[in-house]
């Protein structure tokens, strides 16, 4: 009821209908008189024909049954001092009239042919009434059959008119998060264009925002890695001189903190790069080749779990995307699995076509992600409550930013027996 093209729909239906009602009243009404007006012509033209020759032959004929007329609509020929069929007062004056003969209307005409001989021609008014009622449906049957086409017509204009509004509004919703190009006003009705430009001003003024607080977060993390790497060069010559095993042990911690530090501000420097900068250019690239990259940078760290990390699927599959953002795009999954995975784990990583798309998997064996949390595990910096795993919170939503960039999509699901299954769908498949 709150939509505004139902309303519109709904006035102009009930203004068309209404329209055309009163239209179809009045066609009737005067279709209804003009018809009996031209039976009140036929009677009077029936009535000239009547001479004092003619009165005793049209008289008996008036009386003979016509095969295949209304008894209703029958015409009556007699003379007024006649009391069959019609009994009628003397005193009748000439001309058309309308009289009660026995409780029945009848249309008649009165004509003087003398002075001794007076003529009467008639005929009920049922009859009469039923010709010009049917004459009248006839004419505004038309706006019977009409009316309907003319509000589905109606409906299916309006639907027309209102398809840019839609098509805008979908256009909008299927954006990304990071998109906040201008919105086209091209084609638009003029109405909608003012709707528009405030829309863009908007989108303006957020891009310039988001824009500022990319910068600021890229320049802190730029900021902040002179003095750690500072640090962990002071923190590494203080481990080759003699201290007691309680300073050791506090520099021990000093170091782990520092390292993961210098990770959070990586992470950081490279979420703010992917989601700022535009894709760099596709190439044709083999999954195998980029599984390979992936899986030497990240080995040792699976070695030294003791996890088991390797490729099961034996096909390649190539696709036309970006090798930095790919790579970049595994590598922070296999790091996620590395992560969480057990010592003594397994990560297995598979690629296929299905339907012209590749599709790549990351099986884990590690505790899974619940489903409630699936969503939003890619928000920045957010954890999982009871998770005792030291991480950035930042790994898949750089995952999702370049999925968002490079036109992948990445589903988490529950593996077999249990752990998480990773699935990232790249729709730029390369024959």
């Amino acid at each position: 009821m709150r939509s505004l093209r139902f309303r519109l729909s709904a006035w102009l239906s009930l203004l068309i209908a209404g329209i055309a009602a009163v239209a179809g009243v009045i066609a009737f009404e005067t279709a209804f008189r003009e018809a009996n007006e031209l039976q009140d012509g036929q009677l009077a033209q029936v009535s000239a024909l009547v001479t004092p020759r003619s009165l005793a032959a049209m008289e008996h004929e008036a009386l003979a049954s016509v095969p295949g007329t209304d008894h209703e609509a029958k015409l009556i020929v007699q003379t007024l001092a006649t009391r069959a069929p019609l009994t009628l007062p003397a005193a009748l004056p000439d001309g058309i009239q309308t009289v009660n003969v026995a409780g029945t209307p009848w249309r008649i005409v009165v004509k003087t042919l003398d002075a001794d001989t007076r003529v009467v021609v008639g005929q009920q008014t049922a009859g009469r009434d039923e010709i010009a009622r049917n004459s009248a449906l006839a004419t505004i049957m038309p706006f019977v059959m009409l009316v309907p086409v003319l509000i589905f017509m109606l409906g299916f204009l309006v639907r027309r008119m209102f398809m840019p509004l839609t098509a805008l509004s979908s256009s909008l919703d299927h954006r990304t998060e990071h998109d906040l190009s201008e919105l086209p006003d091209a084609g638009l009705p003029s109405e909608i264009v003012p709707f528009v430009v405030a829309i863009n001003r908007l989108l303006g003024r957020i891009g310039q925002t988001v824009a500022l607080q990319r910068r600021f977060v890229a320049d802190a993390a730029h900021e902040l890695r002179s003095p750690l790497t500072a640090l962990s060069l002071q923190a590494e010559r203080l481990e080759a001189t003699e201290m007691p095993p309680q300073a050791r042990e506090r520099l021990a911690a000093l170091k782990r903190g520092l390292t993961r530090a210098r990770v959070l501000i990586e992470q950081l420097l490279t979420l703010a790069r992917v989601q700022d900068q535009a894709s760099g250019p596709t190439h044709t690239l083999s999954i195998q080749h980029v599984f390979r990259h992936v899986l030497e940078e990240s080995m040792p760290l699976a070695e030294a779990k003791r996890i088991d990390m390797g490729v099961t699927s034996k096909d390649d599959v190539t696709v036309r995307v970006p090798e930095v953002d790919l790579r970049i795009l595994l590598r922070n999954l296999v790091d996620n699995a590395i992560r969480y995975t057990p010592e003594g784990g397994r990560i297995d990583l598979s690629v296929c076509a299905v339907d012209d798309q590749a599709v790549v998997r990351i099986v884990d064996s590690g505790p899974g992600i619940a489903r409630e949390e699936r969503e939003r595990v890619f928000d920045p910096f957010y954890r999982v409550i009871g998770n005792v795993q030291n991480g950035s919170g930042l790994g898949l939503s750089i995952v999702r930013s370049i999925a968002a960039r490079i036109g992948a999509e990445v589903e988490l699901g529950d593996a077999a027996p249990h752990g998480l299954q990773v699935t990232v769908t790249l729709a730029g498949i390369s024959h």
